[in-house]
């Protein structure tokens, strides 16, 4: 800050240099650390911790700006705020990205061993990682460096151990053989939320089995033929009578020759295909589950991979699809496949790697979720839990962990948290720990083997909340000031992945829920519609943005297009407003510093008489402090970001700083004074209430004020002062300006140049004659207007423009305002050529052929047409008749 104004700002603002500064400024300054005024109440916010795989994108930039914005906001108010930045290692993400690396250096991870191979994984976190942290610098997001955490490093890691060691005592998590999703292409099983449902076009074959008795054929269904190598019985509905007789009998399974029973199950749908359904338990989590009933054996035939093993027989070696090929060949051959219907069905993909899911046989490492999830569901409907934000995301919530499964919680990598589980060579027995045991827990035997497996990176996140804080030392500093945390804005699409889960451990292992709000943000879109990829080429780069734009051109557009749970469309142009938003407070400020050239703070009283602009205007701030801190405080930032932009725009650029030309060009010196203090006070007031969205020019700015403090960023948050209330000078102000825009308009039409002065006669109501009166000066100046009458009992002149105000009646004699014969030749022209394009866009709007071949957002662009050419129309019409009157 300046303790006077020495200097004016540059005639442009220019984003990157004042970027780097300010944030070097802040960093150096230790503004955004936590912890330094144990006296002030805590507000906490943790990140949602980015995967450390790559750039940050679009999305991010939304999450972070929302979060920078609250926590910037907190801070002003006076709150020991503390927004703890870090990252995710991202298990099956960055493995997979280092082994693309490797293999285009000609080698892989086995090549290389498990230790070589992650001194590659924790090179490749450091480098991704310092681009993170430069780029959350350069949105300028105001975290605690200090506190930065890894779901990798030790502290997280002892939290990681400390759940799965207490779950695992509590019977909680349990290990075990169960069709899991298996991910054949990165060899690693997914949870059932990592699993991406997408409609496939294919087939249902169907086959006919040959009963052993040879009685005749059962017919089968089945979408995977490949599957029926491992198949184990044929199943039926018990009161299916079409089958009542075969309940008990024995088929041949074509091609194996196995000999399987046909059993009765109430799973079985008879609406389905044939309502005969061939059972392979090892492939299939229905089967499984049918399979236990029946204690039918389950024959796995294939491998990791998806390729067909020795128990597929002559199909060993083979691809998964190509196995299916050549079974299905093979039984049309044989004369078993009697029918191929198409078939569009759902079918998972994994999230990670785009490749088809298989249902595998697998033993996995689970956590058991009811009785997690029973607890955070009483929660909640006791009013005890989380606040969702929107409150529709409570059901959606709810709903999933009502009806929730236990969670496959181990991965087949070697980049993540390493189960803490020790196998007996010896024995079987497996020995639960933190840190590797001396010897078998049940034999005593040396003969230990850590288990390959990692933890599920969801795992480690879920735990993030609390583990940041120094969990599991409940006396840790940290832990006992900060947590729970306040609030938490994290996109809709992972409210099962993470928001779940997060509740769940918080409440197993804290007692308390985790943050008090989330709030749900939505995806941002192309300005189509679509969702981004990098498939389609449409996503956008947010260090793209900042560089062309700057910073705060980009959080403004992201933080005015934000309603909480809503998607949100990216377009160009509203960057491009936001940066024209930016040069708007930047010359206005130019003009205030101008004129407070040498000022000091002490010189800015704010005592002494104030003109109707003043007091509108320090009003209307009052009411901009009230409207956009309590819009925050129920998270609805767009609506903020609006408040503000309107009041600063159209109120302190357009209309507050034109009123105070006059007495700071006039002679007046205690006029002068008071409309300098006013403007310093409102620009100061009102940088303050526009920092958490914009925070690098504000301080730019911020900083050549005459005003006290050591940056804008840790500057108390504007508060409402009732010695500012005036809705008597709201009510003058409405007069006026309504009077001047009037008068405005009709020099715009008239096309009447803004040099030429013109006469304006005035006839107000009672209550209007003193506003009009006390500022015949601004109206003058504003409107152009070197004769100026203002008389109760006005008569409307012949040849006059006239406008109802309110309050007030305008007049403006056309002698001398311009010249009748051109101005009535130009009023018909506009008006020939507008009702020619009436008639032309009717035309078009009438030939159906049109309507109905047309898009539809074309035809609606035609009817929107229309509608301006004959309000245009109207306009002019009103014109040619008060000019020929």
């Amino acid at each position: 800050m300046a303790d006077s104004v020495k200097s004016n700002l540059p005639s442009a603002y220019e984003p990157k240099q004042a970027e780097q500064k300010w944030y070097d400024y802040w960093i150096k300054g230790d503004f955004f650390k936590s912890g330094q005024h144990p006296e002030k109440k805590p507000f906490t916010i943790v990140i949602p911790p980015p995967n450390v795989t790559g750039k940050l994108h679009i999305g991010h930039a939304l999450n972070s700006t929302l979060q920078d914005l609250l926590i910037r906001w907190k801070r002003m108010q006076g709150y020991d705020a503390l927004w703890l930045p870090g990252m995710d290692h991202a298990g099956i993400a960055t493995q997979a990205k280092v082994e693309a690396k490797l293999r285009e250096q000609g080698t892989n991870r086995y090549e290389l061993g498990r230790p070589k191979f992650l001194e590659e994984t924790w090179k490749w976190k450091k480098e991704y990682a310092q681009n993170i942290a430069h780029q959350w610098r350069k949105m300028g997001l105001s975290l605690d460096y200090s506190k930065e955490r890894f779901t990798l490093d030790e502290g997280l890691s002892q939290a990681v151990k400390e759940v799965f060691i207490r779950l695992y005592e509590k019977g909680l998590i349990y290990r075990g053989k169960y069709i899991i999703n298996w991910d054949p292409k990165t060899q690693t099983a997914l949870s059932d939320i990592e699993v991406i449902y997408k409609e496939v076009k294919g087939a249902l074959y169907h086959m006919e089995y040959p009963l052993k008795d040879g009685s005749g054929t059962i017919r089968i269904a089945t979408t995977r033929p490949e599957t029926m190598l491992g198949d184990t019985a044929v199943a039926v509905h018990p009161e299916d009578s079409r089958y009542t007789d075969l309940i008990g009998k024995t088929v041949v399974l074509p091609i194996t020759g196995r000999e399987v029973p046909i059993i009765a199950d109430d799973f079985v749908d008879p609406e389905f295909g044939s309502g005969a359904v061939k059972i392979t338990p090892a492939h299939d989590p229905n089967d499984f589950e049918m399979g236990h009933r029946h204690h039918l054996p389950q024959i796995l035939v294939m491998d990791e991979t998806g390729t067909m093993n020795e128990l597929a027989g002559k199909y060993e070696g083979l691809d998964r699809f190509a196995c299916r090929k050549q079974i299905v060949k093979d039984l049309q051959e044989a004369g078993v496949l009697v029918e191929i219907e198409e078939h569009v069905h759902s079918v998972g993909h994994s999230e990670r790697s785009g490749a088809v899911v298989e249902p595998y046989l697998s033993t996995q490492w689970f956590v058991a979720m009811k009785p997690l999830a029973e607890r955070a569901i009483e929660a909640q409907k006791k009013g005890e839990g989380v606040r969702f934000v929107p409150d529709r995301f409570e059901k959606t919530y709810l709903n999933w962990i009502e009806n929730v499964r236990d969670w496959c919680i181990s991965r087949q990598l070697w980049w993540g948290h390493r189960i803490p589980a020790w196998h007996c060579q010896d024995c079987g027995h497996i020995t639960v720990a933190s840190e590797a045991p001396n010897g078998c827990s049940s034999c005593q035997s040396d003969h230990l083997k850590q288990d390959e497996d990692v933890l599920d990176t969801w795992f480690s996140s879920a735990l993030w909340p609390f583990s940041t804080l120094g969990w599991p030392d409940a006396d840790a500093a940290d832990f006992k000031r900060y947590y729970p945390t306040d609030v938490l804005i994290t996109g809709y699409d992972i409210i099962y992945f993470w928001v779940a889960r997060m509740i769940f451990t918080a409440l197993e292992f804290t007692d308390e829920k985790p943050f008090q709000d989330v709030i749900m943000t939505g995806l941002i879109r192309d300005a189509e519609g679509n969702k981004m990829s990098k498939s389609l080429g449409n996503g956008v780069d947010p260090m793209e943005v900042i560089d062309e734009y700057g910073a705060d051109a980009m959080r403004f557009m992201l933080s005015t297009g934000c309603t909480p749970g809503n998607d949100q469309r990216f377009r160009w142009e509203r960057v491009e407003s936001a940066r024209h938003f930016a040069n708007k407070i930047w010359n206005a400020s130019r003009f205030a510093l101008m004129h407070l050239e040498g000022v000091t703070a002490d010189e800015l009283s704010l005592e002494g008489e104030r003109s109707t602009a003043d007091r509108w205007i320090l009003h209307r701030l009052n009411e901009t402090t009230a409207d956009v801190t309590r819009l925050l405080e129920r998270y609805d930032f767009g609506e903020a970001g609006r408040v503000l932009y309107n009041f600063i725009w159209d109120e302190l650029c357009d209309w507050y700083i034109e009123f105070a030309k006059l007495p700071l060009y006039g002679e007046i010196e205690e006029a002068k004074r008071m409309t300098r203090a006013v403007l310093a006070h409102v620009l100061d007031q009102s940088l303050r209430l526009l920092h958490p969205m914009m925070p690098f020019i504000t301080e730019e700015i911020w900083q050549h004020l005459p005003v006290t403090g050591e940056s804008i960023s840790i500057a108390e948050w504007p508060k409402v002062h009732a010695e500012f209330e005036a809705p008597e000078a709201v009510h003058e102000m409405q007069i006026l300006i309504e009077a001047i825009r009037a008068v405005r308009n009709i020099r715009a039409e008239m096309e009447v140049a803004p040099k030429h002065q013109i006469e304006l006669l005035v006839r107000p109501d009672q209550d209007a004659i003193s506003a009009i009166r006390h500022n015949e000066a601004a109206i003058k100046r504003l409107c152009g207007v070197n004769e100026l009458t203002v008389d109760l009992d006005l008569k409307r002149p012949e040849k006059s423009m006239t406008a109802v105000v309110t309050g007030a009646e305008l007049f403006l004699p056309l002698a001398g305002l311009v010249d009748l014969e051109q101005t009535v030749a130009r009023l018909e022209a506009e008006l020939k050529k507008l009702n020619a394009e009436v008639e032309r866009v009717e035309k078009k709007l009438a030939n159906q052929g049109f309507v109905a071949k047309a898009p539809a957002h074309v035809v609606e662009a035609e009817r929107q047409k229309g509608e301006e050419y004959k309000e245009k129309r109207e306009k002019v019409l009103a014109r040619l008749q008060e000019v020929q009157a």
